[in-house]
């Protein structure tokens, strides 16, 4: 190492120093925030010498090591980490005072995201999610290889949302909705019926909730309705605690049809009329379907008065049991390879 080069190491690594102790005192206030902004600025340097000064992977190196000498009992300076820093202020550069949204999240949530999405402005989404509805790392593993971004964004959903509802609630409803809605967890084959779907959903209710989004409360399977002198059972009844309303959600195990549109406003006029609240606002339906046209189901809308999506649900056919013991094993997959 030259000596400019070593010269500023020594600045750099004393500033490093002093940054780092700023930031344990203040760290029994706000203890994540301030370690996320510190791992910024640490980031930063870095970036800025390698550019000004040249620094290479060797010196990253050696302040990683001395970091560590430094401050014995603190976790965070290994080389990895100190490349993710460099990373993460990388991806939020434009950020000038430093990461707001992403700050608020744990370190570890943060290697996530720069590991699995590249986009700035879906991190942010991503990050924003997660403190709203506290997700843990695993969640939000599951959420981004589910492409849960995209999906609550997708322009193929169809919702009459903004004609049958205040702006307010027509915004959260328009959140809520997604296209298509992923239902791995379901161990259904073939040509699977809406009877066999539902029961599993109601079997893995947990996993499904997740899917469906924070907020919803599942009320019952085949929820029965007495109008008139006829029985009717509604496939899945929720409550949403944000949107403050019932949620009908009417299974089909087929391709859209326009009188499916019609039966759901039926159930949501019943809805209102026997179990809401006063306090309570206008019912919301889904109506699920195995596919769709777009077109179709934009007129099927156009006139109902009540609201309500339509969305497609996708299942990822899983290998039955009884195919299972015919497939070679990881392990002879591999030893056939190592020849």
């Amino acid at each position: 190492m030259n000596i400019s080069i070593e010269k500023s190491y020594i600045t750099t690594l004393n500033v490093l120093k002093e940054k780092i102790k700023t930031a344990q005192i203040k760290a029994s206030m706000s203890v994540n925030s301030e370690m996320i902004r510190l791992y910024w600025e640490i980031g930063k340097t870095i970036v800025e010498n390698q550019n000004k000064q040249g620094w290479g992977a060797k010196v990253a190196e050696r302040l990683s090591r001395d970091l560590q000498k430094e401050f014995p009992g603190v976790k965070g300076f290994s080389h990895t980490n100190l490349k993710y820093m460099k990373t993460f202020f990388e991806a939020y550069q434009k950020d000038t005072i430093g990461p707001q949204v992403v700050g608020q999240l744990p370190w570890s949530h943060n290697r996530i995201l720069l590991d699995k999405v590249g986009s700035y402005g879906e991190r942010l989404w991503y990050a924003q999610q997660t403190i709203e509805n506290g997700w843990s790392r695993g969640i939000l593993v599951v959420q981004i290889e589910s492409d849960l971004y995209h999906r609550q964004a997708s322009k193929t959903k169809i919702t009459n949302f903004k004609k049958t509802l205040p702006a307010l609630q027509s915004d959260l409803a328009e959140q809520i909705i997604k296209d298509p809605y992923k239902l791995d967890f379901l161990t259904v084959y073939g040509k699977a019926k809406e009877k066999d779907i539902e029961n599993e959903l109601v079997k893995h209710i947990t996993k499904f909730l997740l899917e469906l989004g924070a907020g919803f409360a599942f009320i019952g399977q085949q929820y029965h309705l007495e109008i008139g002198d006829e029985d009717y059972y509604i496939d899945l009844l929720f409550y949403h605690l944000k949107l403050r309303c019932y949620v009908v959600l009417e299974l089909k195990a087929v391709k859209f049809k326009p009188e499916y549109a019609g039966k759901l406003n039926f159930y949501l006029s019943a809805v209102d009329d026997i179990l809401r609240h006063e306090t309570d606002n206008p019912t919301i339906g889904i109506l699920l379907c195995k596919s769709k046209d777009k077109v179709i189901a934009e007129y099927a809308l156009k006139d109902i008065s009540k609201p309500m999506g339509i969305s497609e649900y996708k299942i990822t056919q899983s290998i039955p049991k009884n195919l299972k013991t015919s497939l070679p094993s990881i392990e002879d997959i591999e030893k056939e390879l190592s020849k």
